[in-house]
């Protein structure tokens, strides 16, 4: 598959100014989310469209709440996109909403044994929210805050370092080196390290393809490109539970499987933080470094799983909001 655009070489200075200002496991960071929106937005259907927007300004976010995504964008899906990294800040109970942990080398099944019921997962907090969605008993306040994390989830589950673990918190316990920019330790009591394999994931190939354009100017070009699969990903069942196993395949077969010094797959354990394990300094002895062949290989799939998060979207809205 074709890269949108040719990859231009950014500055050491600037990929590390990049990695220190994004926070761990913020999935997609704020332009992928941004974009899933916008690929979303143009799949809606008429109706489904006038009712996000009416659930959306019946109950505005907090204005007190921190935004980390700056500026916010003026397209209220769009700002919704990026909400609930925001609310988890204050909210810590939702931050296994954002995630499931599926271990490495896991084969296909039941998902229960990686969703604790006591936390909740990417999968059960989407069934939980859209329920919510679709209640027109539940309180304005309550609608509101289940679309925003509708949106947002549905993204989330369509990063595949979302859907996986190596007892590496879904390779941010990975430090690598990416194009040039040496990792560094962000935190020295979690032994995190910047940048990490998430991170790349996360933003950094977006960035080097996306070349400075807006979200929207990437989202059209997504829209562009992927216009006959999105067609086809849209007349799909929504079906969560199979969305996180294709990502999990995704992370092993792409995200692992092609960096440039094979990680061998770890007995699954519980794991906190880096620093259990010494798992990030561990990681940090395969010395990764990645670059062009890594990227060439990465890039493609990254913008098919931002085109196929958006056609999913909406398609899980159209059918929540007929």
């Amino acid at each position: 598959m074709r890269v949108l655009q040719q990859p231009v070489l950014v500055s050491i200075a600037t990929l590390a100014l990049a990695f220190t200002a994004c926070p761990s496991a913020r999935a997609w960071g704020c332009e992928g989310h941004q974009v899933i929106a916008y690929v979303a937005e143009t799949h809606l259907s008429a109706r489904a469209r006038a009712a996000i927007i009416r659930i959306l300004a019946a109950s505005p976010v907090d204005p007190s709440l921190s935004r980390y995504c700056q500026p916010r964008s003026a397209d209220p899906i769009a700002d919704a996109s990026t909400w609930a990294d925001d609310y988890r800040s204050v909210h810590p109970e939702t931050a296994a909403w954002n995630f499931i942990d599926i271990p490495r080398g896991a084969h296909r099944g039941r998902l229960a044994q990686y969703c604790p019921p006591a936390t909740g997962c990417a999968v059960s907090a989407l069934e939980a929210q859209l329920g919510v969605l679709g209640n027109s008993h539940a309180s304005t306040t309550a609608r509101a805050d289940a679309l925003r994390f509708v949106i947002h989830l549905v993204g989330d589950v369509n990063q595949p370092l979302h859907d996986v673990t190596n007892n590496d918190e879904g390779g941010n316990c990975v430090p690598v080196e990416f194009f040039g920019a040496l990792p560094k330790e962000a935190d020295v009591a979690r032994e995190l390290f910047a940048p990490n394999l998430h991170q790349v994931w996360d933003v950094s190939i977006i960035d080097r393809f996306g070349r400075g354009a807006s979200s929207l100017r990437v989202a059209r070009n997504l829209n562009r490109h992927f216009r006959a699969q999105i067609a086809e990903w849209e007349s799909q069942p929504v079906d969560f539970a199979a969305w996180a196993w294709e990502g999990h395949a995704i992370a092993e077969s792409v995200a692992y499987g092609k960096l440039p010094r094979a990680i061998p797959i770890e007995p699954p354990r519980s794991v906190g933080s880096c620093a259990d394990d010494n798992v990030g300094r561990r990681m940090l002895g395969f010395h990764e470094n990645l670059g062009a062949a890594y990227e060439s290989a990465v890039a493609p799939v990254v913008q098919q799983q931002l085109a196929k998060a958006g056609a999913r979207l909406a398609h899980v809205l159209n059918s929540a909001l007929p």
